[in-house]
C-alpha cells in the first residue's frame, strides 16, 4: 500500500495532513526561513539551497526569498536563473530546463484541490507536474497550474497565467495564456 507521500508523488488523491508529509512541509519551511536571510553572494547561501533543492547546479541560482512545500520536488537544470519571490508548491514535481530564466514574483503551482465542496473539507488533494524546457524564459509574476508543461525555447509574457501546455518556440501572453506566435530557430 502506497504511503500519502507516494501517492502524492504519483498524482493520486493523497491526505497532506499526514505525518510525513507535514513533516517534510516543515523542514522545508525551516530551510526557506534561513534563504531568506541570505544573498546569492553569502558563504552560507550555497549550502543552504543545496539541502533545500538536492543536486541543483553550481551554475544555477535561486534568488532569496524564494518559497516551497518540499524542495526536493524541484529538479533544476544547468545555468538556470530563478529570480526574488518565487513560490514553487512542489508536492507533483517541477522540473525545470537548462539556460531557464525565470523573472520575479513567479508562481508554480503543482497541487489541485477537489472540484467538489465537500471533498474541499477534507485535508486531501492531487499534484501534478509542471515542466518548463530548455532555454525557455518566463517574465515576471507568471502562474503556472498544475500539469502544464512549457516547451522549450519559448518566452511567456510578463503576468500571464499558463493553464494548458505551450509548445516547443512559442511565445505566450495573457490570462489565460495563449500563443501569440510561433519564434523562429
Amino acid at each position: 500500500m502506497k504511503t500519502e507521500f507516494e501517492k502524492m508523488r504519483s498524482q493520486e488523491l493523497y491526505d497532506f495532513s499526514d505525518s510525513e508529509v507535514l513533516a517534510s512541509v516543515g523542514r522545508a519551511n525551516k530551510l526557506c526561513a534561513r534563504l531568506s536571510l541570505l544573498t546569492t553572494t553569502d558563504g552560507d547561501y550555497r549550502d543552504t539551497i543545496e539541502r533545500l533543492i538536492p543536486g541543483i547546479p553550481k551554475n544555477s541560482i535561486v534568488a532569496p526569498p524564494f518559497r516551497c512545500d518540499h524542495g526536493h520536488g524541484i529538479v533544476i537544470g544547468e545555468n538556470t536563473f530563478i529570480n526574488y519571490g518565487g513560490i514553487f508548491l512542489d508536492g507533483g514535481m517541477i522540473r525545470i530546463g537548462r539556460n531557464v530564466k525565470i523573472g520575479p514574483s513567479c508562481r508554480i503551482y503543482t497541487p489541485q484541490h477537489p472540484v467538489d465542496y465537500m471533498g474541499r473539507r477534507e485535508p486531501k488533494e492531487t499534484a501534478y507536474p509542471v515542466t518548463i524546457g530548455d532555454d525557455t524564459w518566463i517574465g515576471g509574476s507568471v502562474t503556472i497550474c498544475p500539469g502544464v508543461t512549457i516547451g522549450s525555447r519559448c518566452v511567456v509574457a510578463a503576468g500571464s497565467v499558463v493553464i494548458r501546455d505551450i509548445p516547443d518556440d512559442s511565445l505566450a501572453a495573457g490570462n489565460p495564456a495563449v500563443i501569440k506566435r510561433r519564434l523562429g530557430q
